[in-house]
């Protein structure tokens, strides 16, 4: 199955300051606040939603394409991704700007102050379905410039072609309106339990809503685990216990290429959902959100040693 992801592609710049920044700011000088915090390191690490997902997908054997943006900094991330067996034949590079770069600083007790430049990503509605040299199967709508969403949103239900709905960090800036549309004719919605609460707020959609019984619904809980529902029934996803947790960052995407892997063998939905459980795990124990790695050997083997059901996964191999 030939799987596109739109979304951002990013660089995620993580800076360490050993101190509070509560101990700096004050609260009588808000109005004129001009703070500068000396960091003991920093490190930058490959991101964005897109790439992520694609990232867990090619660990597993898939070839996915991206649909995306990215700047004139993008050259040594797209010949690492294409390594891994990411398709960037549809990542549209503009030399007069760069990638999209999250900067955040975090303190000794995890307070955190960051801001995000959009870069390229601001112009990610210049990218179409059409751009692809070959139609894709299935589309990932993942969180990226709200034009460029409503616009490949408007492609996938145009050309009749199946869609996951990842709304994620973008929610706030949807309307209502815009969320049912997007959910409503999406194939599958996977999104964690507070964006759930999000759209359900806004819209009145839930997670049993009859208006999804039709979809897949797929709603991550953190450390408890996942719901999937499909064709009716209910799956209780168990989380697989880190030996490590480094950062959450990514994990949320990585449980989305490991679900998606399962979905293109054609496996029922349980195993696909512990398969996106063991995918996230292997990403909270790496800093950053694509600094782990497996052979499909290892994946297998450590799928074996929390479920029952891993004869299936021979296919992986």
């Amino acid at each position: 199955m030939r799987i596109a992801i739109t979304g951002s592609i990013a660089y995620d710049y993580i800076m360490s300051f050993p101190g509070q920044f509560k101990d700096h700011i004050l609260v009588d000088k808000l109005d004129s606040l001009a703070l500068s915090f000396l960091v003991e390191s920093m490190t930058r690490h490959r991101g964005g939603v897109a790439p992520n997902i694609g990232y867990t997908l090619a660990l597993l054997g898939e070839r996915p394409v991206l649909l995306a943006t990215a700047g004139q900094d993008f050259d040594d991330y797209r010949a690492w991704l294409e390594a891994q067996g990411v398709d960037c034949s549809g990542v549209k590079v503009f030399r007069d700007i760069f990638t999209a770069s999250f900067f955040a600083g975090k303190d000794r007790v995890n307070g955190q102050i960051a801001l995000f430049y959009p870069g390229a990503m601001g112009r990610a509605s210049e990218v179409s379905f059409g751009d692809l040299a070959q139609r894709p199967d299935f589309a990932i709508i993942s969180p990226d410039d709200p034009a460029a969403m409503a616009k490949h949103l408007r492609e996938c239900l145009d050309l009749g072609l199946p869609y996951a709905y990842d709304v994620s960090w973008q929610l706030a800036r949807l309307t209502a309106d815009e969320i049912v549309e997007g959910v409503l004719g999406c194939a599958m919605l996977v999104v964690n339990d507070y964006e759930m609460s999000l759209i359900t707020d806004k819209t009145g959609l839930g997670e049993t809503d009859a208006r999804l019984a039709g979809k897949i619904v797929a709603v991550t809980r953190g450390e408890n685990g996942a719901t999937i529902y499909a064709g009716g029934a209910r799956y209780d996803i168990p989380a697989v216990p880190p030996e490590r947790i480094l950062d959450p960052t990514g994990a949320g995407d990585a449980f989305r290429g490991g679900l998606l892997r399962g979905m293109t063998a054609g496996w029922d939905w349980g195993l696909a959902g512990r398969m996106g459980a063991l995918a996230a795990t292997y990403c909270l124990e790496q800093l950053g959100p694509q600094n782990h790695h497996y052979t499909r050997a290892e994946f297998v083997r450590r799928y074996r040693e929390h479920f029952d059901d891993a004869g299936v996964l021979d296919a992986l191999l």
